[in-house]
C-alpha cells in the first residue's frame, strides 16, 4: 500500500540568522521563522493535502513550527532530531569541519557520525510509516535530517554541482511502499510572495 510522508524543515531560528551550528542546541524561531510555516500551511491547503498523523523532533524549533502548520495532535520523536555536533553545537557555522557528508569527523568531539545520524533517522521514518493507518504523515525536522535522508534515498541528486538546497520550511514529499522511500518533489517557498 502506498503511503505519503511529508518531511519539512523548521522555520528560521535566531541561530540560523546568526549563522551558528544548532545541532542538539535549541534556538527560538525569529519573526520570519514564525511566518515561514504559514507558507507551508498554505501550500498544503492549496494542494488539498491533509494528514492522518503528525510528528516532529523533540527540539522546540520543530514543535513550534509544526503548531503553526496544523492544530492536530502530534508526537515528538528523538529519532528525527538534528545531528549532534558535540562541542561544535552553538558555535559559528564557519567552524564546521568540512561540508556534508561529514563522515565521522564529529565523533571525536562528542558528536554523531553520518552512519549514526542517518541510521536513527531512517529507523524512525521506517517505524513511523509502518504504523497502521499512517497514510499521509507530516514530520517536521531539520536541515540535516532533510539533507541526509535525501542523500541516502537518492544519492544521484548529489552528483555534480546542482545539489538540493533545504531552505527553512522546505517540504520533501516521499511515497513509501514496500519498505522503500521515493522522492516525488522538493518544494522551497518564495517568502516574498503574499500569503493571500
Amino acid at each position: 500500500m502506498k503511503k505519503t510522508l511529508y518531511i519539512m524543515r523548521h522555520g528560521q531560528t535566531v541561530f540560523n540568522l546568526r549563522e551558528k551550528i544548532q545541532g542538539w542546541t535549541d534556538s527560538p524561531l525569529t519573526e520570519l521563522g514564525r511566518r515561514q510555516p504559514l507558507y507551508a500551511k498554505k501550500w498544503f491547503a492549496d494542494n488539498g493535502i491533509s494528514f492522518s498523523h503528525a510528528y516532529c523532533s523533540t527540539s522546540e524549533r520543530a514543535s513550534d513550527t509544526l503548531e503553526l502548520v496544523t492544530d492536530m495532535p502530534y508526537e515528538r520523536l528523538k529519532g528525527i532530531k538534528e545531528r549532534n555536533f558535540g562541542k561544535f553545537d552553538g558555535e559559528a557555522e564557519a567552524l564546521h569541519l568540512g561540508s556534508p557528508p561529514f563522515g565521522n569527523v564529529y565523533e571525536p568531539h562528542g558528536g554523531e557520525s553520518d552512519d549514526t545520524h542517518i541510521g536513527r533517522v531512517k529507523k524512525t521514518f521506517l517505524d513511523m510509516m509502518e504504523r497502521d493507518d499512517h497514510e499521509s504523515v507530516l514530520a517536521v525536522a531539520h536541515a540535516g535530517v532533510c539533507w541526509f535522508f535525501t542523500y541516502d534515498t537518492h544519492p544521484e541528486l548529489y552528483e555534480g554541482d546542482d545539489m538540493p538546497v533545504m531552505h527553512n520550511c522546505c517540504i520533501l514529499e516521499y511515497v513509501y511502499e514496500d519498505g522503500r522511500f521515493t522522492l516525488v518533489r522538493h518544494i522551497n517557498h518564495d517568502f516574498d510572495l503574499p500569503l493571500e
